[in-house]
């Protein structure tokens, strides 16, 4: 058996290293590059903006609100690195008309040449159990986290195939990698990113352009603070199993594994094994990160085994307590 073992290591490393021509990109150069963020007026869009513009890039804010998007704008600019860096806004609901955002975006690089990388970061989350959250929500959640990524991807696509370039990031979330109590409505959009980032890569990788998948973890944005303000209990509690991120940490991973073409980003140690559990049939780019994978997945799908018996635990003695609660309520 451990002679068998062997052979099918060593004959994996071989394939891998066969094929690894073909699975590594070429890093994308940010100096003068145009790179496209919706959702880029707050939160980890906005650093992200940041990140790429101090990296020497012309950037794109896509956003609804116009006022965000200028104050966003003078914040950017602050770290121009060069007279030339443009920092170009539009205001436009990317999740809404396709036509629109077709039409905006073909403006945007009549001013500042070809989409370089567009960053899919516009979204947004409600919380709560499945039976109380309106019909209504599902649909919106779905329009503006998934439709909302699709419509600028669909905009920059031919371009980017006629150069034989590109880079396209869907900002996910762990959420989109594990469901979750309380995320009936936001994890499908979420995990529905993952399957048309795998479907894409596999259509544009001959032309080389690479596609990334953020899953970022619980971050400190706007948006995070306000999700929280409806968090049931038990969604409250297994979020305090691990740490909330800081937007600038999270864009700088998200922005590097972008230029290197990765397809998996993921922040911290809990990111690291979540990518790995759930990496099923998704590309890699590196014959570290396939080896990666085949070692920790035994060892990691035990440790996954734990959490989720905790999580469990936690909706367990939530549930009792609230009907302990009720019970006394009652009798009184």
């Amino acid at each position: 058996m451990l002679l068998l073992a062997a052979a099918f290591i060593v004959a994996f490393v071989l394939l891998l290293y066969m094929v690894s021509p073909l699975i590594s990109p070429k890093p994308l150069k940010l100096p003068g590059a145009h790179v496209v963020v919706t959702g880029g007026s707050s939160g980890i869009g906005k650093c992200i903006a940041i990140e790429c513009y101090k990296q020497g890039a012309f950037i794109t804010l896509i956003a609804r609100d116009e006022n965000k998007l200028l104050q966003t704008k003078k914040e950017i600019e602050k770290y121009s690195v060069n007279d030339k860096q443009v920092v170009l806004c539009i205001s436009v609901d990317v999740s809404k008309d396709y036509e629109q955002v077709e039409n905006v975006l073909k403006q945007a690089q009549e001013k500042l040449g070809p989409v370089d990388m567009l960053v899919n970061c516009a979204g947004t989350s409600v919380t709560g159990k499945f039976e109380d959250i309106e019909v209504n929500c599902f649909e919106r959640l779905m329009a503006v986290n998934y439709l909302g990524s699709v419509y600028p991807s669909r905009a920059v696509i031919a371009t980017m195939k006629e150069r034989r370039m590109g880079r396209i990031v869907f900002v996910s979330s762990q959420a989109g990698q594990l469901g979750l109590f309380g995320y009936t409505a936001y994890s499908p959009t979420k995990f529905a990113l993952r399957g048309l980032a795998e479907a894409l890569q596999m259509e544009v990788k001959p032309y080389d352009i690479y596609v990334t998948v953020a899953y970022p973890p619980d971050t400190d944005t706007p948006g995070f603070a306000e999700e929280s303000k409806t968090k049931p209990l038990e969604t409250k509690l297994i979020s305090e199993t691990s740490s909330v991120c800081q937007a600038e940490q999270v864009a700088r991973v998200i922005v590097k594994d972008a230029i290197q073409g990765n397809f998996n980003s993921s922040v911290g140690s809990d990111g690291y094994m979540l990518s790995i559990l759930t990496s099923g049939m998704s590309p890699v780019t590196s014959i570290t990160e396939g080896l990666q994978q085949v070692v920790c997945m035994g060892i990691f799908r035990i440790i996954g085994l734990f959490y989720l018996g905790s999580f469990d635990s936690i909706v367990r003695r939530c549930m009792m307590q609230r009907e302990k609660s009720e019970s006394a309520d009652k009798t009184e």
